[in-house]
């Protein structure tokens, strides 16, 4: 390995370093992840030939140009197509399209009301994705539980919920979809044989937690959310919900049908929502306008977190790097040599080592690492590429900051990172594992 390769590999450990350690340092990790891919490409190009043999002079900056291009479209598909479904789900939930989540859990029962939200953010997650829905959840917690023990164990149980239900969907998790982006799994493929394996590691976990809450809860105070604050009428509000949501359900169908990328039918959806909205509000009367004008997309483009897609980007580009230096092919010829080439043990790997660190580059790396193959384990579907779907998911839910979704519920319920480990990390691993156990009976047995 040679002094330049080591030196990379030094930058990016050392940003990875600075971005785990956030919440010691209060530096957005945003800012982090761009200097370190800033830094790990600026080492590239102190001597560029060294990692492309056969390109001097002129061709050979040009090389690294087409080589940035490249790695920036690849990126820029799943941004784009994140962008796009941050935006939809805001215009849905500024026009008090979940408003219904909240009454549909009005029950006064503690443990059915732990299975509603466990159910309900599995699936919701699926559908949106797993940091939305679990913003979407602790909210309505917040009006339905007042105890602070209970609503710790509610919290949990979000948590444990919307990373299992982000692992078996294309559009529940950045990982699915940078997977699916990538065309190393299909819609199809992912939800038919990851949904199962993705409920069990849901409903173990939640099974051990019932036992943890007795008695009833305080009658919640009747549903009136947001009706006099938004001037859409009932129905245009519910048609707006079943646009965007509706929409993100046929994003995979319109991949299927056109064989464009995701990021394409995504732009669609809010196209047609942002259309739709805007008749709505331009045919309200002009003295109830004010401040509902605010709801209208063009101003709610603000509200997307643009710090996390930069993010994104930062971690994206400088795994990019590290592939064009060799170093994950390197890593992943080692890491079948001491598994054996069972995959099953790689990925449960990664997903053990994505609640420490962030799933994202880990599930970038592991797609520099393993070329896709024709057939067999790493082929498209394949067991290597679901498995990672599963693991990198459903892994981070074994520490609370494991996960987007954990890192939210440990701000929004001051969850400690004490209590979660002894608490609910146990009962997160056996909920992980026994997926897992699940998978390899299906994919033995019935696939």
């Amino acid at each position: 390995m040679s002094v330049l390769t080591l030196a990379i590999i030094v930058a990016f450990i050392a940003g990875y370093v600075c971005i785990a350690i956030e919440s010691v340092t209060h530096i957005n990790k945003a800012a982090i992840a761009l200097l370190m891919m800033v830094a790990c490409w600026t080492l590239f190009m102190v001597n560029p030939g060294e990692f492309l043999p056969g390109y001097t002079g002129e061709a050979l900056y040009s090389q690294v140009n087409h080589l940035l291009q490249l790695h920036l479209g690849d990126t820029a598909t799943t941004l784009f197509f994140l962008m796009g479904a941050m935006t939809i789900v805001e215009v849905v939930d500024q026009n008090g399209g979940f408003n219904f989540v909240r009454n549909t859990l009005n029950t006064t029962h503690k443990r059915r009301l732990l299975w509603s939200i466990a159910f309900m953010t599995f699936f919701l997650s699926a559908i949106l994705d797993n940091l939305t829905t679990t913003i979407v959840m602790i909210m309505v917690l917040h009006k339905l539980v007042d105890d602070r023990t209970d609503r710790l164990i509610y919290a949990s149980t979000v948590v444990l919920a919307a990373n299992s239900g982000g692992a078996f969907s294309p559009i529940g998790d950045v990982t699915t979809i940078m997977l699916w982006n990538a065309s190393v799994i299909t819609a199809a493929g992912v939800i038919m044989e990851i949904f199962i394996p993705s409920l069990v590691s849901m409903v173990v976990p939640v099974f051990c937690l019932q036992y943890m809450l007795h008695g009833t809860l305080h009658k919640p105070e009747p549903g009136q959310q947001d009706d006099d604050e938004n001037e859409l009428t009932g129905r245009e509000r519910k048609f707006i919900f079943f646009l965007g949501v509706g929409g993100l359900i046929f994003v995979p169908v319109f991949k299927h049908l056109t064989h464009l990328p995701p990021y394409v039918g995504i732009l669609m959806v809010l196209g047609l929502l942002w259309l739709t909205s805007e008749m709505f509000y331009a045919h309200l009367p002009r003295q109830k306008r004010g401040d509902h004008m605010k709801k209208r997309v063009s101003n709610l483009l603000s509200r997307i977190d643009m710090g996390t897609i930069l993010f994104f980007l930062g971690i994206l580009m400088a795994v990019a790097c590290l592939e064009e230096v060799g170093v994950l092919t390197v890593m992943g010829q080692w890491l079948n040599d001491v598994s054996g080439g069972n995959h099953y043990l790689v990925t449960g790997a990664i997903g053990v080592i994505s609640s420490i660190v962030d799933n994202v580059p880990l599930v970038a790396g592991c797609m520099g690492m393993y070329p896709l193959a024709p057939t067999g384990d790493m082929a498209v579907d394949g067991i290597f590429w679901q498995l990672l779907a599963y693991c990198a998911g459903v892994g981070g839910s074994m520490l609370i900051i494991g996960s987007a979704a954990g890192v939210v519920v440990m701000g929004l319920e001051k969850v400690t990172f004490g209590w979660y480990m002894r608490h609910i990390t146990p009962i997160a691993l056996i909920g992980y594992l026994a997926g897992m156990v699940c998978y390899w009976l299906l994919r033995t047995f019935i696939f």
